[in-house]
């Protein structure tokens, strides 16, 4: 017995073996972080109280077959999904049980996020397509031979297919940045030049808000090493954002700063925050702005042909340089999105 119960204690995940008369003989210090008070001699009812790990419990002891369950746990504040081996042991005198935990709460994560991606896809695309559907026809039938209705619907259209486009560029493009994502940048560019031509490129955008971009840059080139195209979506996507969000003839301020010790970091780094002086974002978003399909407000993006991506992509572009991204705003004060990357003077 002794050599069971050191043995036990010598693997890493948590593992109980339950004795003929149905009491707790081993458990090891796993087990007792999983479940609390897992002591030796209770009935083990008393300490696995979930059904399905009980009848499996029953069944091994009446049939003698090994066989698998799941079990439900709580650990650092976070649910956790464990896989339990409920097997016979065939060393001990008398029948027993080994119970072994594996933990499976990544995979499972995993699996939802994929079911959550497929879902959000699906929703994404089946409105665009419906109305297309709906809008042939009714152009092959009611609309025929109605110029204007024609011209109406066709404009229609034209919107719905181009968010259907957006949506697959966008996410084609989180593919490539995903696979991106763990392969470091190795070329030197110019982060002052990047950003200048990013609010060059948006220039008709907030002139159609009679907006202004107000850049704050260092009069010297700023060269880090980085993706020059990576980064530049990486600024289109905000200073675009900052000039949809704020509010019109307002201004979106872009300040390029550079920090010896930059606290994000514990390092040299460089700083660019992007300013608007919109609505704001409520406090309770923030945390999730950069998941995929996340919305602070789904009808306001949605009209202004957002794709629920873009947020996401940025947050892969700056943890493959290796950066920050940090997220500050209050309701009625406008937004500030910053990036911190590192600097290597």
């Amino acid at each position: 017995m002794n050599d069971l119960i050191s043995f036990a204690e010598a693997i890493p995940v948590p593992v109980i073996m339950i004795g003929h008369d149905e009491r707790i003989l081993i458990t090891n210090e796993p087990a007792v972080k999983l479940l609390g008070s897992v002591d030796v001699g209770r009935h083990y009812i008393t300490a696995l109280r979930q059904p399905a790990l009980l009848d499996a419990i029953e069944q091994t002891f009446a049939d003698g077959t090994q066989r698998t369950c799941g079990f439900l746990g709580r650990e650092a504040g976070r649910d956790t999904t464990w896989t339990v081996s409920v097997a016979p042991v065939s060393a001990m005198q008398r029948p027993a049980i080994a119970l072994t935990f594996e933990d499976v709460t990544a995979m499972e994560t995993a699996g939802q996020m994929r079911r959550d991606f497929v879902a959000n896809v699906s929703h994404e695309l089946r409105t665009p397509l419906t109305a297309l559907l709906g809008f042939i026809e009714t152009l092959g039938g009611a609309a025929k031979g109605d110029p204007e209705a024609q011209a109406r619907f066709l404009g229609i259209m034209e919107r719905e297919a181009g968010r259907m486009s957006r949506l697959v560029e966008d996410l084609l493009s989180l593919s490539r940045v995903e696979q991106d994502e763990r392969v470091r940048p190795t070329d030197r560019v110019d982060l002052r030049a990047i950003i200048g031509s990013s609010a060059a490129a948006l220039e008709p955008v907030a002139d159609g808000r009679q907006s202004k971009i107000d850049l704050q840059m260092p009069q010297t080139d700023v060269i880090i090493m980085g993706d020059a195209d990576q980064l530049r979506q990486v600024f289109t996507n905000l200073i675009e954002n900052a000039l949809k969000y704020g509010r019109d003839g307002g201004h979106v301020t872009v300040r390029l700063s550079i920090s010896e010790k930059e606290p994000a970091l514990q390092g040299p780094g460089v700083r660019v925050d992007v300013i608007d002086d919109g609505d704001g974002i409520a406090s309770f978003h923030i945390p999730r702005l950069t998941e995929r399909f996340y919305r602070a407000d789904s009808h306001r993006s949605r009209a202004l042909g957002g794709t629920g991506l873009g947020l996401a992509i940025v947050k892969h572009i700056i943890n493959r340089h290796r950066g920050r991204l940090r997220i500050a705003s209050e309701m009625g004060q406008g937004s500030q999105f910053s990036v911190i990357l590192p600097f290597s003077p």
